[in-house]
Formats: structure tokens, C-alpha cells, sequence
């Protein structure tokens, strides 16, 4: 195996152990990180909870007494650049070039604009290797709404609606059960891992939906209300004060519609069922050429995603 296949496999055993954080690091990311010696894993660790300490803090916190002494020799991987600011806790480069490992592997640059770089600078300065940029698209997509959030300043957004087989949202201004019990059960699980979720007035006047996640475990969504009131672009910043780094956008044609137009969308999930109606609203317009990157089939229903250019 050479180094390239080497570094893939531990930034893999990194991604692996980012995803128990989900639900907990919220606002900061999901962060793995390995400390390799030969072809040893002697430490591990994750950003468990928000406030705690890193997954760079909680790897070699893990390492026995033993093989402290093989850390000079050492590489620690970690997806995400280490912080170099004192924020909750102190910066994990300055810990990465205390213990002075011989290598240091990165998945991706961290888009906070405290960090953006300058972990990498001060570990290069102190004399250890860096490789950046292992399994970066991995490492970006786990932590897709926080780099969102950073890099256009408002949440990660998600378009989802449900449509009959022949297009409509609705039974002719009526609601209409489309979802089947599982579906239904996705789509609370996948509330639970959103910070916000939005519906239009009428929507909400129409049909009163509770929004939260009452089928599934995890915290409910924050609940907006779209209106003349209270629009997209205040709702977005609302969002970004609060640092509510996604969001689930979940009502009528006129307000998927809204954000479609405003191209403020990095994702849309459209879950369509095995029957039709005679007339109801449309669901939003979609332009041809916008394919879906993945497919899945539940109890005759089929649900496609697509991604946006972000």
C-alpha cells in the first residue's frame, strides 16, 4: 500500500469516528482524528460535544504511556485543519507541535475565518510535515452545513416537498396524505438533523403542521414562518444570528417557488408517490437539466435529491 492509499485509509477511520459527534458539536463540526505510528493506530478521538475538547486533545489524550514515546515518529490525522484560536478551548496546533509528531494530515481547510490556514502555517513553522487536501470532498460533505454557513454567511439550505405521480402537491387546495408511515418517519429523522425549518403563512394557517420530530429521536427544528412580514432574506439572517447553520424549507409551491427563484437552494429532496389525482397545485418547476444525484425507493415511493452548484 502506498502513502497516498495509506493516508485515505486513516482519513477514513477519521471520518468514522467524526459522525459520533452528530446532533452534539453543533455549532462546531464534526472532527475525527488518528495518531499513527508505523502502521499502528495509537491513538484516536472526536469532537464529542460543543465545548469540549477536540478530537486532536481527545486522540492523544487516548495514547498509552507506552507508546508516548513513539509520537516524535508519529502522523496525526485529522479532518478538519487544527484551530489556532482560543475559543472554549485552546488552539490544537499549538498541542499538535508540543508533542511534536513528525507528520501532520488534513482533510480540509477550516473555512472559520479565525482558522482559515493559519493552524497549517504554525505547524509548518514548527518544522512537521503537512499533507492537506486527503479525501477533501468526504471531509467537506460531513460537515456541509457548517462550511455553508461560513462561506455565504446564511444556513445550508434544503428544499423538500412530496408530490403525487403526476406532479401535484395537493388535492385541489386540500392537503394530501402522500407520504407513506416510513417515508413519514425519514422525514422527522431528517428534521432532527436541521437546525431550522421554514413554511409558508398559508401553509401554516391551511394546515397548522407541527414541524418537529415526533416520529424520531434528536432535537425538533426551530420553527420560521414565511410571510410579507417576516421574508426570506430576514429569516436567513435571523438564521445566521442565531447560528442556525441549516435549513429545512417545507411549504407550499409559493414558497419552494421563492427560494427556486432566488437560487437560494444547495439541496432538494422530492419524494413522489405511486398515485395520481385528477387536479391540485403543482409542484414547483424543475429545469430538465437538473439530474438527481442519488434515488431511493420506500413502499412504491421514490425519492430523488438533487444538489445544488455550491
Amino acid at each position: 500500500m502506498n502513502q497516498k492509499e495509506l493516508d485515505e485509509r486513516y482519513m477514513r477511520r477519521c471520518l468514522q469516528l467524526a459522525v459520533n459527534g452528530r446532533y452534539q458539536t453543533r455549532p462546531n463540526p464534526m472532527v475525527g482524528a488518528v495518531i499513527v505510528y508505523g502502521d499502528r493506530i495509537i491513538g484516536e478521538g472526536y469532537h464529542i460535544r460543543c465545548g469540549e475538547a477536540h478530537a486532536e486533545v481527545n486522540a492523544f489524550a487516548s495514547v498509552k504511556p507506552e507508546d508516548e514515546q513513539y509520537l516524535k515518529d508519529a502522523t496525526i490525522y485529522v479532518s478538519l485543519e487544527p484551530c489556532a484560536h482560543y475559543g472554549k478551548t485552546p488552539p490544537c496546533c499549538d498541542l499538535i507541535i508540543r508533542k511534536g509528531v513528525k507528520r501532520c494530515v488534513v482533510g480540509c481547510v477550516d473555512p472559520f475565518a479565525k482558522v482559515q490556514g493559519r493552524g497549517l502555517q504554525r505547524i509548518r513553522e514548527a518544522g512537521i510535515e503537512v499533507t492537506v487536501g486527503v479525501l477533501e470532498e468526504e471531509c467537506k460533505q460531513l460537515n456541509k452545513f457548517f462550511f455553508t454557513y461560513h462561506q455565504y454567511h446564511r444556513p445550508y439550505i434544503l428544499l423538500k416537498w412530496a408530490q403525487t405521480n403526476n406532479g401535484f402537491l395537493d388535492d385541489d387546495g386540500k392537503a394530501l396524505a402522500i407520504s407513506s408511515p416510513y417515508t413519514k418517519m425519514l422525514v422527522h429523522q431528517l428534521r432532527s438533523e436541521y437546525d431550522a425549518i421554514v413554511v409558508g403563512r398559508i401553509t401554516d394557517e391551511r394546515e397548522h403542521p407541527l414541524l418537529n420530530v415526533r416520529e424520531w429521536s434528536g432535537p425538533s427544528p426551530y420553527r420560521y414562518v414565511l410571510s410579507h412580514d417576516n421574508g426570506i432574506d430576514q429569516i436567513l439572517n435571523e438564521c445566521y444570528e442565531r447560528q442556525q447553520q441549516s435549513l429545512i424549507v417545507e411549504g407550499g409551491r409559493k414558497t419552494l417557488q421563492s427560494f427556486l427563484d432566488c437560487g437560494l437552494w444547495d439541496e432538494i429532496r422530492v419524494e413522489t408517490a405511486p398515485f395520481m389525482i385528477e387536479k391540485g397545485t403543482p409542484a414547483p418547476f424543475l429545469l430538465d437539466k437538473l439530474s438527481p444525484v442519488k434515488e431511493e425507493h420506500y413502499d412504491g415511493r421514490i425519492i430523488r435529491w438533487y444538489k445544488g452548484l455550491s
